[in-house]
């Protein structure tokens, strides 16, 4: 139920903090949102925020308008601010494509089409923009903070750029329609969707060298990897479900599609499925159906996956991702829903009230002001095989 979350959470939030130090279906309209956390709360040292970047779908301002959205996780999502960018502050705000941070920098990163953008998370402060090669799509951010992928605007090239000064060292270039990148939770791979190939590309981090190529049935659209890097859960075209590949053996394994509901028209991204998650223990598949408008969950702990229940949406989701804990799951369409009971608990709201929706946010947390964790928009696995 929506009122365990706060204790559960808080515990999480302290077992991560001291790990830290040591180591340097309703729809919303039907749903009455319920207090998160209050018992979490009470540790006032470890703050946990949602960073949500708009104009999160397209560019359109009517979902968020423009800049970077802060939310207080700990009390029920608040609106706190709303931090003023360059790209926010441009007569006419364009998409923002991707986001990603590092605790260790103290940096969150965002594109436009066209460009880079640096934010350094205690001051606020934009630090530098850049335009890399070929423009600027959903990248992706080492986790040790210092090597971002970012993949170029649907054209030929990765660039792959320093952290610090924003330069670039190398470029990737798999020709596929530069689109998606996800990182190992090792750092040692970088995963490649383009949306002009059927071919998921795997780029080794130490050479920026493309070392697999995985052949899907369609398009590669959205995807995630598990925390052993084994297994990578990929949305195509043409399909309401999603594809498994080995990444061990280098072939597609599996092929999961979606029961119970049809293919139509979506608003969005020309595909049935486009955003795929998995919960951090990796016990869950979480799916993105933008045509009927709902997020279907899977049990991932029987082989192949079995479907288990549906949860709807109020507008077309085009993403879902996770907090750092898994224990809140966020849809692109604004929901913030219980992971457990599949409730939702919440919606995003801006400082008007207005609903706020995005396929670009990501939780980060913070201790005395620093930021000492960061969550990923790709929704990644947390499992280690010993």
């Amino acid at each position: 139920m929506p009122h365990m979350i706060g204790p559960c959470r808080w515990l999480f939030g302290l077992t991560t903090m001291v790990s830290l130090l040591g180591l340097g279906g309703l729809r919303a309209a039907e749903s009455k949102p319920a207090p998160i956390s209050s018992d979490r709360a009470a540790n006032a040292s470890i703050e946990h925020r949602l960073y949500v970047v708009t104009p999160g779908i397209r560019n359109d301002l009517q979902y968020g308008g423009a800049g970077i959205l802060v939310f207080d996780i700990d009390h029920d999502h608040k609106f706190l601010r709303r931090i003023a960018t360059p790209a926010s502050d441009a007569k006419k705000p364009d998409n923002i494509k991707g986001v990603c941070a590092s605790a260790d920098s103290g940096k969150l990163y965002f594109t436009t089409t066209s460009k880079l953008y640096c934010v350094d998370l205690i001051t606020e402060k934009t630090l530098w923009e850049k335009s890399p090669a070929g423009g600027t799509d959903r990248l992706s951010i080492t986790p040790d903070g210092k090597t971002l992928y970012v993949p170029s605007f649907e054209k030929e090239n990765w660039n792959v750029i320093d952290a610090a000064s924003g330069e670039t060292i190398a470029s990737v270039v798999p020709k596929s329609g530069a689109h998606n990148t996800v990182v190992t939770r090792d750092g040692s791979k970088m995963l490649l969707g383009g949306l002009k190939s059927a071919t998921l590309f795997v780029a080794d981090t130490g050479s920026n060298k493309i070392v697999q190529q995985i052949p899907m049935s369609n398009m590669v659209r959205p995807l995630t990897v598990n925390g052993a890097g084994t297994r990578a859960y990929v949305c195509v075209n043409d399909l309401l479900g999603y594809e498994i590949a080995d990444l061990t053996t280098g072939s597609k394994s599996a092929r999961i599609e979606v029961t119970g509901f049809t293919k139509g028209a979506v608003k969005r991204h020309g595909c049935p499925s486009h955003g795929i998650g998995l919960t951090p223990d990796e016990k869950e598949v979480w799916l993105c159906d933008g045509h009927n408008q709902r997020l279907h969950v899977f049990d991932n702990t029987v082989d192949p996956p079995k479907q288990i229940t549906s949860i709807a949406l109020r507008d077309d989701p085009g993403w879902v991702t996770f907090g750092i804990d898994g224990h809140l799951v966020y849809a692109s369409t604004g929901e913030v829903i219980d992971a457990a009971s599949k409730q939702i608990v919440a919606t995003l709201s801006d400082e008007n009230g207005k609903p706020v929706h995005s396929e670009k946010l990501l939780e980060i947390d913070f201790a005395d002001g620093h930021p000492v964790a960061a969550g990923d928009q790709f929704a990644r696995g947390n499992v280690v095989a010993k």
